[in-house]
């Protein structure tokens, strides 16, 4: 079960939680200390930081790519599980060198299998051993870029031969080159435009999440096809750079998301920045006005904007739409009943109609404020 399906506290009650060591609240959010570089459980015994150099993560994976270590002494990896003696060989080979890179063939050497390898960490972290390999050094080369290390010494001390090849991954994982990701806004070399992203664990998969100051701009499952287009289009509409972080936009979409998918909430409240075309604009409003537990066709929402004939350009637009859930792309169906394409796949489509359904009738508690 996914982390997110627990409800998400405040950030001050996280933070009282934090200071009462309160066991409770472990596995629902990781607490972040930027004085150290270390991500905790809520309940470990460290001596607590001050609030202003503490942020929040719902899962440690967030708090990996955002570039925090696993603290040793509560070892929030495992929300309380004993880690098997091979996955303590495993992770203090990683913890003895930033650039160390076991292969396959260092893990057969250990005497692990590779396939065991991948399964446990996919069951216990949410990720392949490898993907927790990457996230690992990726995150140490953003902290050593963010504290001014050169691009050359960034990939040096995290295993890369040639910056090229360290670019490449780095901007994979960040949605920008080093050098974008370490300008802040204001400075000469500053973009017009800054975006902070975030992954969000979800019940049907991580999201990839963006915001501006303005609101969110993006919210796709991290496998969609089109995900790596969706990102070009935003950076083009909004000539901005997009850097790994958090904003106050998308620490309240966290916790709205919880709500929605633990159905406590069937409404977002969250401001949204969807800049389209006057005609997706229209199907786009059309679409947040669908109420939960209901579904519209095609033709439905092409009558209600006026344009009945438009079917094909509203589908269009539908596939257009970059806030998924938040823009119930999903709650448009074919005129037949049948549940047509997702770009989250139609079995994704399939569980949120289900759980809308199942949810409708239930009272939302009063969580968020007025819609943007």
């Amino acid at each position: 079960m996914s982390l997110m399906l627990k409800p998400r506290p405040t950030a001050d009650e996280m933070f009282a939680a934090m200071v009462s060591r309160d066991t409770s609240f472990d596995g629902v959010f990781v607490a972040a200390i930027r004085t150290t570089g270390i991500f905790c459980r809520p309940g470990c015994g460290a001596r607590k930081p001050r609030r202003e150099n503490v942020e929040f993560f719902a899962s440690p994976r967030e708090a990996m790519h955002a570039g925090y270590r696993a603290c040793k002494r509560c070892r929030p990896l495992d929300l309380g599980r004993s880690r098997p003696e091979w996955v303590e060989r495993i992770v203090e080979a990683l913890e003895r060198s930033a650039d160390r890179r076991v292969s396959a063939d260092d893990l057969r050497t250990m005497g692990i299998e590779p396939a065991r390898a991948a399964r446990w960490f996919k069951t216990n972290y949410g990720m392949t051993f490898q993907a927790f390999c990457r996230a690992r050094r990726m995150g140490e080369a953003m902290k050593l870029i963010r504290e001014g290390a050169s691009i050359g010494r960034a990939a040096a001390r995290t295993g890369y031969e040639s910056e090229s090849g360290f670019r490449e991954a780095f901007e994979d994982v960040f949605g920008a080159t080093p050098g974008k990701a370490r300008r802040r806004r204001g400075g000469p070399d500053s973009p017009t435009k800054e975006l902070v992203a975030c992954w969000i664990e979800s019940p049907l998969g991580p999201m990839l999440a963006a915001a501006g100051d303005h609101g969110v701009c993006l919210l796709e499952f991290v496998d969609r096809r089109a995900l790596a287009t969706q990102v070009a289009t935003l950076r083009r509409r909004f000539g901005a750079v997009i850097r790994p972080g958090s904003n106050t936009h998308l620490d309240q979409l966290r916790i709205e998301l919880s709500a929605y998918f633990s159905g406590r909430a069937s409404t977002f409240s969250i401001t949204l920045e969807a800049p389209g075309t006057p005609f997706q604009t229209q199907v786009w409003e059309a679409l947040r006005a669908i109420p939960s537990g209901q579904t519209r066709s095609y033709l439905d929402i092409a009558r209600q904007i006026g344009r009945a004939t438009a079917t094909r350009a509203v589908a269009r637009a539908n596939g257009d739409n970059r806030l998924a859930i938040l823009i119930p792309c999903h709650r448009v169906i074919g005129s037949d009943g049948t549940l047509t394409g997702y770009g989250g796949g139609v079995w994704r489509k399939e569980w949120l109609l289900e759980h809308e359904r199942t949810t409708a009738g239930r009272p939302s508690e009063r969580l968020f404020g007025h819609a943007g």
